[in-house]
């Protein structure tokens, strides 16, 4: 069976990364040849993360390589959809291969329609406000991150759905032995993540201060860069994917906020399954999955108001036997349901499934 891959992004795209890349070994073992076509490179992102601006003579260029790889369509049993072949253009590609009886499967990992039915500006709103609807309908199969992914692709009419968590990979995330923290060493809180992602880290700045100002704490973020909020005391280090499990090894606890919009309501809770990987206790917003991913007093705890953020972490901090439980029960959660070494069997059987029907 031979699968023609339509990412959005590189291997630095964390998306593509997790909801693509890692299956293609275990596919590969399972009999689908997998050919794989990004859109935008790694140097796109480079680009966009370091000024914050995307290369438009660059994105122009991935507009034409990708119509060039479409032509080959007919030489795959299916495509396999990335949330949208163009993005910020109509879902008239995607229509005319759901018209011509080229199958694809889509997949997505967050609230994409989003960018569009709430765009700031009417005409987007307007002309490509149902884009992500048009292009569910046509797919002869939509690949679910959450439910509040999958109710959107049911509004939409799509004719088959199935959830599919953002998964880690075992063999990168061993178990750790279970020893106590070094007395030495300052109670670290972390968090992983993107510049983008890293503002959400502004609506408990105050919590996280004070806390650092009570007690000897220190907050390390992953991946924040320019994104870090001001005049929050933290130490940022550059995420790299070879670096990534060694950066959570250190921390005691693992910290997800997200406001309460539609946006944040689609995200996956990937970076809580990296700490309950890596057999860390999490402290999260009950937004979305993360209310799926945290079982508080048995994982961790969900926290709205700023004394909710300062009870949990500090009571983390006090009771660091808590916080291995907690951790542990985690790691356990990530194995029975959040790993690689699960859901790779299923999405083969989908692909093949979907390429037959």
């Amino acid at each position: 069976m031979k699968v023609l891959l339509l990412s959005r992004y590189g291997r630095q795209g964390a998306s593509t990364r997790l909801r693509a890349l890692q299956y293609l070994p275990h596919l590969a073992t399972a009999g689908i040849d997998v050919t794989w076509a990004p859109l935008l490179d790694d140097a796109y992102l480079a680009a966009l993360y370091g000024a914050g601006r995307r290369p438009w003579p660059q994105v122009a260029r991935a507009y034409l390589a990708r119509l060039a790889q479409l032509l080959r369509a007919r030489d795959f049993d299916l495509l396999w959809i990335e949330k949208e072949l163009f993005p910020m253009l109509p879902a008239t590609v995607e229509r005319l291969l759901a018209a011509a009886g080229a199958p694809y499967v889509v997949d997505y990992d967050d609230a994409l329609f989003h960018n569009y039915d709430l765009h700031r500006h009417a005409l987007v709103r307007r002309v490509l406000g149902r884009k992500i609807d048009r292009v569910m309908a046509g797919a002869r199969l939509v690949i679910a991150g959450n439910d509040y992914l999958a109710a959107r692709a049911e509004q939409a009419g799509a004719r088959w759905i199935e959830p599919l968590p953002t998964v880690i990979d075992l063999e990168r995330y061993p178990a750790l032995p279970d020893a106590a923290p070094d007395p030495a060493r300052p109670f670290t809180i972390g968090w992983i993540g993107s510049p983008q992602t890293a503002a959400y880290l502004a609506a408990i700045a105050e919590p996280l201060r004070q806390l650092m100002m009570r007690r000897a704490a220190r907050l390390v973020l992953v991946g924040a860069g320019r994104g870090t909020p001001p005049d929050l005391p933290a130490e940022i280090r550059p995420w790299s994917e070879a670096g990534e499990v060694t950066d959570i090894a250190e921390f005691d606890v693992g910290i997800m906020p997200l406001p309460d919009a539609p946006w944040e309501r689609g995200k996956c809770g990937y970076k809580l399954i990296q700490y309950m990987a890596c057999a860390k206790p999490v402290v999260a917003s009950p937004i979305g999955v993360n209310r799926q991913l945290v079982t508080p007093e048995v994982n961790g705890y969900l926290a709205t108001t700023t004394a909710e953020w300062l009870q949990a972490l500090d009571r983390l901090q006090t009771d660091r036997a808590l916080g291995r439980g907690l951790g542990a029960a985690g790691r356990v959660q990530v194995v029975e349901r959040y790993c690689l070494q699960v859901t790779a069997p299923r999405l083969a059987a989908l692909l093949r499934r979907a390429a037959a029907l």
